[in-house]
């Protein structure tokens, strides 16, 4: 698979899944723009990027519509016209609803939905053509007890892909992938109440994804395997979500 002569913009980037988005990108050929909102790992994630394709780190909040705008017009001047779009940028709040804060509530679904939205505007702006990836979740499908904001804006950004795959074709493909309980800094193990792990443990891989897991469904739908795949979600969740 082979993405030489591609631009790709990947938020969120500098850990955890979009981390392993942007190093595999660029292992395919793609040059990599990412941003981040002042991630004290971005720093490594470009340098590792850097040894590996043409890369830029951009500080950026995905919210922010004058912030999205001046990020699409640094990477078209500096990388060219971005061919692919990963919406991953994203953030949680677990709470219980009766202690959930309306700001955050707003922060979680302008971050999660509201960038998607932002930074997919922007990509057609510029562009007839390419690929947008959209970062789900399983939880979007199946919701969680003390995740209403996250739940209600994964649903939202599956919502968004069938939308803008049925605007967008036939020139711009749009997908979503869903992951299920990945090994990241955010959803860590070591960091769960037996509770906890006992409920993401049980599906039937009995076991944590990992980011690389994620980032090879990215890599193919954004090569020539998706060229005949629009609108779909699809779930890399080791069976905690069967459709």
């Amino acid at each position: 698979m082979t993405l030489q002569g591609k631009t790709a913009l990947v938020t969120g980037a500098s850990r955890g899944i979009g981390r392993a988005i942007a190093l595999a990108l660029a292992d395919a050929g793609a040059k990599v723009a990412f941003c981040h909102p002042g991630d004290t790992q971005a720093d490594q994630t470009f340098a590792e990027l850097s040894e590996r394709t043409y890369a830029r780190a951009i500080l950026a909040d995905v919210s922010d519509e004058a912030q999205v705008i001046a990020m699409f017009d640094t990477i078209s001047a500096d990388l060219g016209t971005p061919d692919i779009l990963i919406n991953n940028a994203g953030i949680l709040r677990e709470t219980p609803l009766a202690e959930t804060d309306a700001t955050d509530f707003d922060r979680v679904i302008a971050v999660n939905l509201r960038g998607g939205f932002l930074c997919s505007r922007e990509f057609v702006r510029r562009t007839d053509t390419g690929r947008i990836i959209n970062i789900a979740s399983d939880l979007g499908l199946l919701g969680r007890e003390n995740l209403v904001a996250y739940s209600a804006s994964k649903g939202g950004v599956i919502a968004m892909t069938r939308s803008l795959a049925r605007e967008l074709a036939p020139n711009i493909l749009v997908n979503a992938i869903a992951p299920g309980s990945i090994e990241t800094d955010m959803t860590s193990p070591a960091s769960m109440t037996p509770e906890q792990l006992a409920k993401d443990m049980d599906t039937p891989l009995a076991r944590f994804g990992q980011p690389e897991d994620i980032a090879a469904m990215a890599v193919f739908l954004c090569g020539s395997g998706g060229n005949f795949i629009t609108g779909q979600c699809l779930g890399v969740n080791g069976g905690s979500v069967m459709t």
